[in-house]
């Protein structure tokens, strides 16, 4: 998030950068607290394959990008702010390789979570990933325009925040609607920024209605597609030759016979 020299008619710049800054560490704890709680309650491993691991480097990674770049929007030096945003831009070129190569894995060894269907899973969590690089795409492109920045830096980790609530919230007990659930649930970043807009300056910025569209897209989409012969089709094109290509891509799985939930990092 670049510095906030022209946020006119918004907050003076030291105040704007301030609350985006808290933002990203409230959002970051999130992430960090979903992915603890699962690893604590022994439902995520280390024993996982090489790409999962590089898929957690990845998104925590850049998790962690995300929060030294806005505190140093804040506290500066504004030099340093500068060299690590063109970092990030590479890094997502990390995140979408690991995120694809993981999703296609779980998808295609037949071990997608039993909340999720296999099919609606393997269009969400890409589609995630694209509204993520477009919102994050954007901010950079209007880095000069610092109202617009900060907000959708935000907007854009708010697209990928559902894996985090997903690890704090009863997913087995929301189904059929788990995905949109824990996707929804990130509604709650644009939903501050947008009380603290008409609290201190009267009106919403438009950044905050781009994200409620893309979150309402994130979250209607798939479900549109999945069970469409686009979707049948995605799905066994993916699947072909391997142990998904025998799973009704549109049904839940059963539970674990033993009651606990399956890992969360198969693949």
């Amino acid at each position: 998030m670049a510095t906030l020299a022209a946020t006119a008619p918004y907050e003076e710049p030291a105040r704007e950068e301030r609350f985006f800054s808290n933002l990203a560490i409230f959002m970051a704890l999130v992430i960090v607290a979903g992915f603890s709680t699962q690893f604590l309650a022994g439902r995520s491993t280390f024993a996982s394959p090489l790409r999962v691991h590089f898929h957690a480097i990845a998104f925590m990674g850049w998790t962690a990008i995300f929060v030294t770049q806005s505190w140093l929007a804040t506290r500066g030096p504004m030099a340093l702010h500068r060299k690590l945003g063109w970092v990030a831009v590479a890094w997502m070129a990390l995140m979408v390789t690991a995120g694809l190569m993981v999703i296609t894995a779980v998808v295609r060894n037949g071990t997608s979570p039993f909340f999720f269907q296999p099919q609606h899973f393997l269009i969400a969590n890409p589609l995630s990933i694209l509204l993520f690089v477009g919102f994050t795409l954007a901010a950079v492109k209007l880095r000069h325009r610092t109202d617009w920045h900060a907000r959708l830096h935000i907007s854009g980790m708010t697209m990928i925040m559902g894996p985090g609530f997903g690890r704090l919230l009863p997913m087995p007990l929301l189904i059929p609607y788990a995905f949109q659930a824990a996707a929804g649930a990130a509604v709650i970043f644009p939903l501050i920024g947008i009380v603290r807009d008409l609290r201190r300056n009267g009106r919403v910025h438009p950044a905050w209605w781009l994200c409620l569209a893309g979150l309402a897209v994130l979250v209607a989409l798939p479900g549109l597609i999945a069970p469409t012969k686009l979707g049948d089709s995605l799905y066994r094109s993916v699947t072909a030759g391997t142990p998904g290509a025998s799973i009704d891509g549109m049904a839940f799985a059963a539970p674990p016979a033993d009651g606990t939930r399956r890992p969360r990092n198969p693949g």
